[in-house]
C-alpha cells in the first residue's frame, strides 16, 4: 500500500526511524517473541515485494532483528490502518508470505518468523474485527486442523503396487509414474491391461499414456508393449493400433526433416570449402585480395585462415 494520507506519512516518518521503532516494538511486541529478539540489531528493509505473479504487495514497515543468543532472524512487519477492514488478517497474511519468499530469494534455506502487527487508529473503537485469520474461513476449525500440521502428502514412490491396483480410475497413472525411471513398462503388460479392461480411460487419457511411455523411455520396445496392450484389451485394439501408427509416422517426419538439415549443412560446408579452394588458387595467381573477398563472398577472417 503506497503512502497516500497524513496519516501514513505521519506513521511512516515516525517508525522508519530505527530508534523510535525499537521503543515501539519494546512497548507492542508480544514478551515471549520481545525477550527472543535482540533489538540492537534492528535493520530496516524493503517492504516492497513481488510475487510470482506480478502483483505487487506493497506492507508500510518491515525490520529485521537478530534473535538472541540464536542464529537467524525475525522480521517485524507493521502495517498502519487508519480505517477498518474485515479482510485484514488475510491481508496481514499475503504480507507475511511475501517477506517469506523474498528472504528464500536471497539464497536463504530456512524460513525466517514474520510478526505482523496492526497499528491501528481509526474511528471505529476498539477494532471492530478479528486479526485471527482462522476466523475468516467458514470452517474455521478444519482451517486450523489444515493449516496447522503437515500438509497431505501423495508419495506414490513407497506406495505398494498392489494397493495402487486397487485405486480405480487414478490407478493406471499412478502406476506408470511410480515405475516409469526405474522399470520397462513391458514387465506390467498384465496389470496394465487389467487396470485399461476393469477401469475404462478416456482416448485421450489413453493417448496422451502412450505418449507419456514413449517420449520418456518407459519402454525399449514400445511397439511389442502397445501391440500387447491392443491385443489384451481389445476395445481400446483399433486406437492403440491407430496412435503406434501416428507416433511412428510423426517419428518418421521427425527423422526425415532431421536429415534434411543435416543435408542442407553437409551441404553448404561442401560449398564453403570449395569457395575456399577457389579462393586458394586466386591468391597463388597474384589477385588482389578485395578482388578475391568480392568474387568470392569469403569473409577477410576466413581468407587470412
Amino acid at each position: 500500500m503506497s503512502t497516500s494520507t497524513p496519516h501514513d506519512a505521519l506513521f511512516k516518518n515516525f517508525l522508519t526511524d530505527p530508534n523510535t521503532a525499537r521503543d515501539f516494538l519494546k512497548v507492542h511486541l508480544p514478551p515471549a517473541l520481545r525477550d527472543r529478539c535482540d533489538l540492537s540489531t534492528l535493520r530496516l528493509e524493503s517492504s516492497s515485494f513481488i510475487e510470482p505473479d506480478l502483483c505487487a504487495f506493497y506492507s508500510d514497515i518491515l525490520y529485521s532483528v537478530e534473535t538472541a543468543g540464536q542464529d537467524g532472524y525475525i522480521y517485524v512487519l507493521i502495517e498502519h490502518q487508519s480505517t477498518a477492514e474485515r479482510h485484514m488478517a488475510f491481508r496481514l497474511m499475503r504480507y507475511c508470505i511475501a517477506a517469506m519468499h523474498n528472504h528464500l530469494k536471497q539464497g536463504n534455506d530456512r524460513l525466517p518468523l514474520v510478526v505482523p502487527l496492526l497499528f491501528y487508529h481509526g474511528r471505529a473503537s476498539p477494532y471492530p474485527y478479528s486479526t485471527d485469520w482462522f476466523e475468516l474461513f467458514d470452517q474455521p476449525k478444519t482451517a486450523i486442523e489444515l493449516y496447522t500440521r503437515p500438509f497431505p502428502l501423495v508419495d506414490i514412490t513407497v506406495i505398494p503396487d498392489e494397493e495402487i491396483l486397487q485405486h480405480k480410475g487414478i490407478a493406471l497413472l499412478e502406476l506408470v509414474q511410480k515405475h516409469i525411471r526405474q522399470r520397462d513398462m513391458l514387465q506390467f503388460v498384465e496389470e496394465l491391461i487389467w487396470l485399461m479392461q476393469s477401469n475404462p480411460c478416456t482416448p485421450d487419457q489413453l493417448r496422451s499414456l502412450l505418449n507419456y511411455i514413449t517420449q520418456e523411455g518407459g519402454t525399449s520396445q514400445p511397439q511389442v508393449l502397445f501391440e500387447a496392450l491392443a491385443s489384451g484389451a481389445p476395445q481400446y485394439g483399433e486406437f492403440v493400433m491407430m496412435t503406434i501408427a501416428e507416433m511412428f509416422e510423426q517419428r518418421s517426419l521427425e527423422r526425415e526433416q532431421r536429415g534434411l538439415e543435416q543435408g542442407l549443412e553437409q551441404g553448404l560446408e561442401l560449398g564453403r570449402q570449395k569457395l575456399i579452394q577457389v579462393a586458394r588458387g586466386m591468391l597463388e595467381k597474384g589477385m588482389d585480395k578485395a578482388a578475391v573477398m568480392q568474387l568470392t563472398g569469403i569473409g577477410e577472417s576466413d581468407l587470412e585462415e
